[in-house]
């Protein structure tokens, strides 16, 4: 029989590489994973190839295949929360955050909206901030750099998080991102990782979907305590989380 296949959000490799040895070494199971921007990979699926599971960073682009009847439903499985990489500097650590983010002295970057949902979050982000302080939120949006997770993106080296790269190479001073990284990107003291405030949490749901029957173990597996622990330990907020 051959191999279930996988679609996967790029922020979910770090998690899933381990949760899918856990799940071949229970079933005997083999699982070839891709991962990817999961707005680029739910087009590919839109197009014609057929993983038989899809775990996307948000339930959006599960729900379009469940509405184009390609799939029965989606399904949290995970939640993360967006955070702010600064390079580790009195200017970007001391002040606070929202301060940081709207001073234009600083190129904040971003994920791609539309490709990859971290892009989408941090979108949701600027609109919060223009409900609160009108005007800011719009300027925030407009110079903010889309760098990574775009069709067109660089390609960023596979064994380093998009904010580490992209602010050691000196392109950007703040990387908007998902809270699952902080455990990595402490390994580098020249970087720090500050959470939004309370008022600018931005939560993210994650959601998979089945394209194929054969795969109902494996969401299970996802779903159970055993998948929910090790998506715990990788950083992420359990599926069931009530904020």
């Amino acid at each position: 029989m051959s191999n279930l296949l996988l679609f996967a959000a790029g922020s979910l490799r770090v998690a899933f590489g381990p949760l899918l040895a856990a799940f071949q070494a229970q079933t005997g199971e083999v699982v070839d994973a891709v991962f990817g921007p999961a707005g680029l990979l739910r087009q590919r699926i839109e197009a014609g190839e057929r993983p038989h599971v899809f775990a996307s960073a948000n339930l959006a682009h599960p729900q379009r295949l469940v509405d184009l009847h390609l799939s029965p439903r989606a399904q949290t499985f995970a939640r993360n929360r967006l955070c702010a990489t600064v390079r580790n500097s009195a200017g970007l650590t001391e002040r606070p955050l929202l301060a940081v983010l709207l001073d234009s002295r600083w190129r904040v970057a971003t994920s791609t909206p539309g490709a990859d949902p971290s892009g989408d979050y941090a979108l949701q982000l600027f609109e919060r901030i223009e409900f609160l302080l009108p005007g800011q939120g719009t300027a925030l949006r407009q110079r903010a750099l889309a760098l990574v997770g775009g069709p067109d993106s660089a390609p960023l080296p596979m064994d380093r998080p998009a904010a580490e790269y992209l602010l050691n190479s000196g392109q950007a001073d703040i990387f908007l991102g998902y809270a699952s990284y902080g455990a990595a990107l402490a390994r580098f003291p020249e970087l720090v990782v500050r959470q939004l405030p309370p008022s600018l949490t931005i939560e993210a749901d994650y959601g998979l979907c089945l394209l194929d029957g054969r795969a109902q173990p494996l969401a299970e597996f996802i779903l159970a305590e055993q998948g929910q622990a090790i998506l715990r330990e990788r950083g992420f907020l359990p599926a069931n989380l009530v904020s």
